[in-house]
């Protein structure tokens, strides 16, 4: 029943048991402890125990296990004095789990104590014993205290001591989570003269290892260099290129286990969709999608979740819908997947209600779910709601706001005109602010035009960080916007200087299953002339239905002819040009820009989606823009 999971049968037993008058000896009384710890069922497994005549070592220590893994180590060395009491020797199992339940509680001096005990009369510490101590001490944060008991385990001449694959894959948790790299090499190194090398999940260990800190090429090593890659290894390789930004790469190993005729696990899927999210190619999103159904994944939640954010990511917010309101239990990733999803696509009014509503079922939303709903709030306008959920935060929920939070409502008040209520928001913050939170009410000084305090703004930025490049090409917009043509080209020169370089604007689109990429002003397409011929003829039918260019975002010391024609070359235009002459009439378009989308490029894709009769979906570095008929998602908000 314990195996099975299935507590009810098992209760139903134990009561025919009573009802029958057998009496219970060592085993069925084994039996029955065994199966209600197994089902978190600790308060019938006392009962039992209680009552059990002839008890024997193992229900002993199966009872101290039990209460050492709810940390409940005071009631756990009563239980051994009683052991002793009825007539019982500790075995090393005993000790074992005792010193596990010190270590995870940060009770070093009382563990070393213990294994001090057990050294000198009681039974031999083994290597088992070591490694409750450096998992304990790692789960309770004594990170020091678990890398030097490993240092010390690798000189030891007691063999039976010596670290073992559990020992490196516990100290290697240590240096994962702290991004120790150069512990971790040692501990490599420590792998490589003692052959582990083999072992799948000491493998698996130092390629999360090395991809956590950033050193791809040494895992990408670590799994060329093991033979026998079992699915752990796949999904470590797989997880590590795509949190270390390298999502191309991270699709070809996924490849390369299906070649190798892997069957992909949810993990599987949960580590490979943020790629296919980040490079927003829904079509392989929707490939993925297809597997998952194949392989009967569709109900697991952290896969569920994964495909939420990735259709919501993808442009689809419909279809993430679907998948989260046939969930039967979302949890908080989940809700806050989609939440985020309403954020960056509007409205926002459902962002807000799907946040109440998870604070009413799902209980306490975490800190990323008050980043979501922040979001919704700026990219809405909402001041007055992102004040009162940002009190929420710390009264309702005892969550100490992030700078992330910080940065989001400033964003609010910026883009709202509240440029001063922001500088003082963030000038009162309990931590000290960064860069990149100042940097959002330096972008808000630029749409309000307010230079004065653009400069200020940007002082404190540069005294924190003299390369932030966001903030000079802003300071250098800004003065070009004023008219200020002087201090543009001197923000330029230090730019210059400083060896930064502005990221060049760039689209991209899918069609017919490969990715086209437009630089602003590119002619190297291969479609170039029809699409410089094509948008010839959108412009005209634009300009009858009413259609004037905007050019206050052509930031150059040029007359009002040229910067139209500069209007002409940005490369959402083009990729949104190139998408309608290659698609069938009513497709929907599907464009991603590394940049926010100028003022003219949003006004003039509001005209196309009315006169081509499409919808056009355009990702850009704030939010998704949906534009049909004439009229865009955000509200012309953004």
């Amino acid at each position: 029943c314990s195996g099975l999971g299935v507590l009810s049968l098992g209760k139903e037993l134990h009561s025919y048991v009573i009802r029958s008058g057998l009496k219970i000896n060592v085993y069925v009384g084994g039996s029955l402890i065994d199966m209600y710890l197994k089902s978190g069922k600790r308060e019938y497994a006392e009962r039992v125990f209680s009552k059990l005549e002839g008890k024997s070592l193992t229900i002993w220590n199966e009872m101290v296990a039990a209460y050492v893994s709810e940390d409940k180590i005071v009631e756990a060395l009563g239980l051994v004095e009683s052991m002793k009491e009825d007539g019982f020797t500790p075995d090393v199992i005993t000790y074992n789990t005792v010193l596990a339940g010190y270590a995870r509680n940060g009770r070093k001096d009382e563990a070393f104590k213990l294994l001090s005990e057990m050294s000198q009369v009681g039974p031999k510490p083994n290597v088992i014993s070591m490694n409750a101590l450096i998992s304990g001490f790692h789960r309770f944060g004594l990170n020091d205290d678990a890398l030097e008991l490993f240092r010390d385990l690798q000189s030891s001449r007691n063999v039976s001591i010596k670290p073992n694959a559990v020992s490196i894959t516990s100290v290697l948790s240590v240096c994962t989570d702290l991004k120790l790299l150069d512990s971790g090499k040692e501990i490599h190194g420590y792998v490589l003269r003692n052959d582990f090398e083999s072992n799948v999940f000491v493998s698996s260990s130092l390629i999360g290892m090395y991809t956590k800190c950033g050193s791809i090429v040494e895992a990408r090593l670590v799994f060329d260099c093991t033979d026998q890659k079992d699915i752990a290894i796949w999904n470590a390789m797989i997880s590590g290129c795509v949190q270390n930004g390298m999502f191309d790469e991270g699709l070809s190993v996924f490849r390369r286990m299906l070649l190798n005729e892997l069957k992909p696990m949810p993990v599987t899927f949960s580590s490979i969709m943020p790629a296919c999210a980040h490079l927003t190619t829904l079509r392989l999103g929707k490939q993925l999608h297809g597997y998952i159904i194949r392989g009967g994944f569709e109900d697991n939640v952290f896969v569920a979740s994964s495909l939420v954010d990735m259709y919501a990511k993808c442009g689809n917010i419909c279809v993430a819908r679907s998948i989260f309101d046939d969930m039967h239990v979302p949890d908080t990733v989940t809700w806050t997947a989609m939440i985020m999803g309403y954020a960056l696509h509007g409205p926002a009014d459902e962002a807000l209600s799907l946040f109440e509503r998870m604070a009413l079922e799902n209980g306490k939303p975490n800190y990323v779910a008050f980043i979501a709903v922040l979001t919704a709030c700026s990219h809405a306008g909402l001041v007055d709601e992102a004040r009162a959920y940002f009190d929420r935060m710390r009264k309702d929920y005892g969550i100490t706001p992030h700078l992330e939070h910080y940065a989001v409502v400033a964003d609010v008040l910026g883009r709202a005109g509240k440029l001063s209520e922001a500088y003082e928001f963030i000038s009162k913050m309990h931590i000290k602010p960064t860069a990149s939170v100042w940097c959002t009410l330096l972008g808000a000084c630029r749409i309000h035009k307010n230079l004065e305090l653009a400069e200020e703004v940007a002082e404190k930025i540069f005294e924190l960080d003299p390369k932030h490049m966001g903030s000079h090409v802003l300071m250098s917009n800004i003065y070009s916007a004023a008219g200020n043509w002087k201090e543009a080209a001197k923000t330029r020169v230090a730019m210059k200087r400083k060896g930064l370089e502005k990221q060049p604007a760039s689209s991209w689109i899918e069609v017919k299953n490969k990715v086209h990429a437009f630089v602003a002003h590119d002619k190297s397409h291969p479609c170039f002339d029809q699409i410089c011929q094509a948008w010839e003829v959108l412009e005209e039918q634009m300009k009858r239905e009413g259609y004037v260019a905007n050019t206050e975002d052509v930031l150059h010391d040029i007359d009002e002819e040229h910067k139209r024609e500069l209007l002409c070359g940005h490369s959402e235009r083009l990729a949104i040009t190139f998408g309608i002459i290659s698609t069938p009439p009513g497709t929907t378009i599907r464009v991603t820009k590394n940049l926010r989308v100028c003022v003219d490029c949003h006004t003039a894709t509001k005209f196309i989606s009315k006169i081509v009769g499409r919808e056009i979906v355009v990702r850009d570095t704030n939010r998704f823009h949906h534009f049909r008929d004439g009229k865009c998602s955000c509200g012309d908000y953004w």
